[in-house]
């Protein structure tokens, strides 16, 4: 199974005793997977299988349906609801009453142009009938689905490659930093040496115990040892995150997050031009590669 992006399109088209339907389906970046549906009038029935048949071919991303439905065969009726036009009516002859002579008397056109007034049904059907359409529909979305699915499939090949590279990349400053220069012992006790000196120059009387631990602190600020050992389990862990083929794009955000983390804490100890450079180096190729995450699925 392969990475798969978030974001995609696709449709199906359908048609069955009379009816023809359209479908459209379209996914973007989102947390978790958030169906939203604009079906016809009537075709409430199907919400459910529409969700369920999402789930099974959808794990993350804030997707899209539109069915469109038109009907060939039997006439569409266009019925009065008496009881609601009643009820303006009355409503219009008080608004008239309080109004007086202030206010034009309603028009019909107005009246029966107000929701819920006129509405348009179509001819009943065979039960039957209705769940064989039904049934097609589902089917037909069925397809869209899974064409959907397969574009964030291309889509998701051309992120892993983007995220390896980054991640070599990641894996190449890692290495750079290691054999920086000013990661040599000679380099660190020199930075100690001038650093010690430049306190005991400012005339601080500091006592052997006291001057001992200030010593430590520094030599520990200054090593970076465990924070290029972490960006290589991260770089590890990221390469294997982007071979299991799974739905991976949470744990490859949450990666990114300690990547950026351990970079910052690099660049905090540096004290030394190159492996600042590298430092911020890293943190530009970890933002790259947090925007390409968000995409994955």
């Amino acid at each position: 199974m392969a990475l798969s992006s978030m974001t995609g399109f696709s449709r199906a088209d359908g048609a069955l005793e009379g009816t023809t339907w359209h479908w459209e389906v379209r996914t973007v970046n989102g947390r978790g997977l958030d169906v939203r549906m604009r079906l016809p009038n009537g075709y409430g029935v199907l919400e459910q299988p529409v969700r369920e048949a999402c789930a099974r071919h959808l794990t993350r991303g804030n997707c899209t349906v539109t069915l469109a439905v038109q009907r060939q065969g039997g006439e569409t009726v266009l019925r009065l609801d008496e009881a609601v036009f009643r009820q303006l009516l009355e409503a219009a002859e008080r608004a008239g009453a309080l109004a007086s002579d202030r206010a034009a008397p309603p028009r019909l056109d107005g009246l029966l142009a107000i929701r819920g007034v006129l509405d348009y049904v179509e001819p009943e059907e065979d039960e039957a009938v209705l769940e064989r359409r039904m049934a097609a529909m589902i089917a037909s979305l069925e397809e869209a689905l899974t064409a959907l699915a397969e574009t964030r499939r291309a889509e998701g090949a051309h992120l892993a490659t983007a995220v390896l590279a980054q991640v070599e990349e990641i894996e190449r400053l890692v290495a750079a930093a290691e054999a920086a220069p000013a990661r040599s012992p000679e380099a660190i006790r020199a930075r100690l040496a001038a650093q010690l000196e430049r306190l005991l120059d400012a005339g601080a009387e500091l006592d052997p115990a006291r001057l001992y631990q200030e010593a430590a602190l520094i030599a520990t600020r200054a090593d970076i040892a465990e924070e290029l050992d972490r960006l290589r389990a991260h770089v590890a862990a990221a390469r294997a995150l982007l071979a299991s083929g799974e739905a991976v794009g949470r744990k490859l955000d949450f990666l990114a997050q300690e990547f950026h983390r351990e970079a910052n804490t690099l660049c905090a100890k540096s004290g030394d031009r190159e492996l600042t450079e590298i430092g911020l180096g890293l943190k530009s190729v970890i933002d790259q590669m947090r925007e390409q995450v968000q995409n994955i699925e």
